[in-house]
């Protein structure tokens, strides 16, 4: 695995319980990024993003073993055992029926790069001359920019922004999109961000994390100006970048 930094950082925002959770395991052979946005009041929300990326650590040393055979059919069986992990840690627990989450993962080896998805939590990838890609989200706003009706500036702005059409619960109602495309290059940054990250934060606000000199100062700043333009009801607030330094 090439040589990987990475920052991290989350906030409660204005919030008096902070839902969201990050996840990460990085070692000689691959690299797993997680951040899971909780939905269903506090305590489920709170499990429920948890418990999901604890699922996904739990079975990260079997499947990232396996996932370059058949790379989207393993991710899929990985999601699906990370699920089935937190029924087990949900058992008996009278919120699990209401808690959801969302989530953006990433995983990188040598060989390719993956990505799930599922709600609107994000992952973005860039470079220092622009972002490449983000992942789409499953909401309201985001099918009214698929269709042609809102832009995608007015996408973090529209008043249905927080209507989900996917999330991710122990009862599996809903389908993670999976996407592979090539290994990181040197130089590229992945950005991982729940929306209350990336809906106060301009484009060429968060390309700035593409910079190579970018730090955990440059994301604190950044999420300090997330949180400011909330104008006091900022959710809460989480974001990761992992980036390949070229040696120079």
């Amino acid at each position: 695995m090439k040589q990987l930094e990475f920052f991290q950082l989350t906030s409660a925002g204005d919030r008096s319980v902070n839902q969201d959770y990050m996840a990460h395991s990085v070692n000689k052979d691959y690299a797993l990024f997680i951040v899971a946005d909780g939905l269903g009041g506090h305590q489920a929300g709170e499990k429920a993003s948890q418990y999901f990326c604890q699922g996904m650590l739990h079975h990260a040393k079997m499947f990232s073993k396996r996932i370059e055979q058949n790379s989207k059919d393993v991710l899929s069986e990985w999601l699906d055992e990370a699920i089935n992990h937190m029924k087990v840690l949900f058992k008996g627990d009278q919120v699990a029926n209401k808690a959801h989450t969302t989530c953006a993962v990433l995983f990188l080896n040598e060989a390719m790069t993956m990505t799930a998805y599922c709600g609107d939590s994000r992952v973005y990838r860039m470079n220092p001359q622009g972002i490449l890609w983000r992942t789409k989200d499953h909401s309201i706003p985001q099918d009214l920019v698929d269709a042609g009706l809102i832009t995608e500036a007015e996408l973090s702005n529209h008043p249905d922004q927080n209507q989900l059409t996917r999330s991710i619960s122990v009862n599996k109602a809903h389908v993670i999109d999976i996407q592979e495309s090539e290994p990181i290059k040197d130089d590229e940054t992945f950005m991982l961000c729940s929306d209350g990250f990336w809906e106060n934060v301009k484009p060429s606000e968060l390309l700035q994390l593409a910079d190579l000199k970018s730090n955990k100062e440059m994301l604190a700043k950044q999420v300090r100006l997330a949180i400011y333009r909330a104008r006091g009801r900022s959710d809460n607030v989480s974001v990761l970048t992992a980036r390949c330094r070229q040696a120079r």
